[in-house]
């Protein structure tokens, strides 16, 4: 359970990152941000930008729509808590994409699949992250092939697996996909071990699973 007093001091360096124009913090805004959405790194950092706006980014990344509601929610969890963990929880993982070219990448993501941009690194960029959801994808830039092609095509090879809830929400992920003119790999299929999947390529081959309940 995240620390309040841990997250007040995560707003304040978001905050002290935009002071300073630290450049891969506004990409982190616009991704998490609607009212930056559409502007550039540098109107981002030149744009106002109070610690509630670093506090309400912070609540965001948290699944919170404020900072209020996160402190809200922290504190009905911490009534809940009776007794401190006895091991640490792994409550996330961020696969890692190799890719030739970042801003194709993140471009495909965006706006084929409905991810974000959570944050783009260097000048070209060459390491970047998306997400969509509770789901995050780390994609770094890359020259060659990691993985031979005629091995990855052959076997099948899956780059990241993602899973929704329920068998309407997979369906309703594939129509979208649909819909934005993706290129399927494998269209909705249902399997025999009781799941509904589809598989994406990716600009650069990598094979993306996206699952859920067959019922």
């Amino acid at each position: 359970m995240p620390n309040l007093e841990n997250l007040k001091k995560q707003a304040k360096l978001i905050l002290r990152w935009h002071r300073e124009r630290h450049y891969p913090v506004a990409a982190q805004i616009r991704g998490l941000m609607p009212r930056f959405r559409n502007m550039s790194d540098s109107e981002i950092l030149a744009a106002s930008f109070k610690l509630s706006d670093a506090q309400e980014m912070v609540a965001r990344q948290h699944g919170f729509d404020s900072w209020q509601t996160l402190k809200t929610g922290l504190s009905t969890t911490s009534r809940k808590v009776k007794s401190s963990p006895s091991k640490a929880t792994i409550v996330g993982a961020e696969p890692q994409l190799f890719v030739a070219d970042i801003k194709r990448s993140c471009e495909f993501f965006c706006k084929k699949l409905g991810f974000f941009l959570v944050f783009s690194y260097g000048n070209p960029p060459y390491y970047a992250q998306v997400g969509r959801d509770a789901a995050r994808l780390n994609l770094r830039c890359v020259e060659g092939a990691v993985i031979e092609s005629t091995v990855r095509d052959r076997e099948d090879l899956l780059s990241v697996s993602m899973t929704v809830a329920t068998a309407g929400e997979i369906k309703l992920l594939f129509l979208e996909f649909q819909s934005a003119g993706v290129t399927f790999r494998q269209k909705l299929k249902t399997q025999p071990w009781g799941a509904k999947n589809f598989v994406v390529q990716d600009p650069d081959g990598n094979l993306l699973l996206f699952a859920g309940p067959a019922n």
